[in-house]
């Protein structure tokens, strides 16, 4: 379990203790990290996934120790039977279930299509048979696409780049249209390239620095799509945990907003390629490059100020100390697969 500031948490308590809530994606790298604040904070939780991307390994274990404040349902949110078991009762439903990464989407707009974007109006929609009082979506900063303008704010029109990012910017409409036709309080949720413990490497679509560390780990190079000079803002898990335990949590009625959750500072892949092999005592292995990837954008940065005036939000990690806690993390758990198999 991931430590939060008392002052930033604490306050949150008496919004969640006793109270039911649902994760829809809760299996996943940031849904499973949000369920476990939520029980920390004493909430009642209902978990669907459709374990697509995931696995029950983690939540496996919560249900263990938390037998009576942990449900989870095996579905998806294609399936109104289903998401309808899940939300029902829920105060809150944190939606988070979604095809992630933008090459994916490229190579299947229309499954991208149909789960984040009208899987999200089908959550909305049970949200709201159940008397829900508030969803807050996962959205992503893809909706900015390769806007020059630096740091991306809000009030920028989208400019999407790929299917993925067409999709969560349609999920945000759908939650300012929901929040406004009937009364529901929604709020969207902007992640910048959050990364973290427990996030999966080793596919084609994984993130980059589960990607390079597990490349480091093993004795190879890591691949860089592109030049290495694009910049990202890399937000630490538990940053993006809080802002959405925030925006489920305080009394602010929101209808609708979109605000963007990162740390207001970026970096180049290729110092991230530089940090990650440091902190794997292997500073030998430098990148390798490869053609850039359709879609990607080549600079991202957030203004952090909407997060921080509506929700208190405030970045609590740092990108050097989140790397160090990630490779911590993922040496342990290669280390142990390793005497496993010996």
């Amino acid at each position: 379990m991931m430590r939060y500031p008392a002052e930033l948490v604490d306050p949150l308590r008496r919004s969640y203790e006793g109270q039911p809530v649902c994760v829809t994606g809760g299996a996943g790298f940031i849904g499973g990290h949000l369920v476990d604040g939520l029980l920390a904070l004493g909430a009642h939780v209902t978990v669907i996934d459709d374990l697509s991307n995931s696995t029950l390994s983690h939540l496996a274990e919560l249900i263990e120790t938390e037998p009576d404040r942990l449900r989870f349902v095996h579905g998806s949110i294609l399936e109104d039977e289903a998401i309808d078991e899940a939300v029902h009762g829920a105060s809150v439903v944190f939606h988070l279930a979604a095809l992630g990464s933008v090459p994916r989407s490229i190579d299947d707009p229309q499954r991208t299509w149909a789960v984040n974007a009208t899987g999200t109006m089908r959550v909305l929609e049970a949200a709201r048979r159940a008397g829900t009082k508030r969803v807050v979506f996962a959205s992503s900063s893809s909706a900015y696409g390769e806007t020059e303008r630096l740091p991306k704010v809000e009030s920028m029109a989208p400019m999407t780049l790929s299917p993925y990012a067409a999709s969560k910017v349609a999920g945000e409409q759908l939650m300012r249209a929901w929040a406004h036709s009937y009364s529901m309080r929604t709020a969207s949720l902007r992640y910048f390239n959050v990364f973290g413990p427990r996030q999966p490497a080793g596919s084609a679509y994984a993130a980059v620095v589960p990607n390079f560390s597990s490349a480091v780990f093993a004795g190879n190079r890591p691949v860089i799509h592109g030049d290495g000079e694009q910049t990202r803002d890399f937000t630490y898990v538990a940053c993006a945990v809080l802002a959405t335990l925030q925006a489920g949590g305080i009394d602010t009625p929101l209808r609708g907003e979109v605000m963007n959750v990162g740390t207001g500072e970026r970096v180049s892949v290729r110092e991230l390629a530089r940090l990650i092999a440091e902190a794997h005592e292997r500073p030998d292995l430098v990148p390798e490059h490869q053609a850039p990837r359709p879609g990607d954008v080549r600079h991202s940065l957030a203004d952090i100020s909407r997060a921080r005036e509506l929700l208190g939000y405030r970045p609590i990690v740092s990108l050097a100390d989140g790397l160090r806690q990630t490779v911590s993390w993922f040496r342990q758990q290669q280390e142990q697969s390793k005497r496993a198999d010996q």
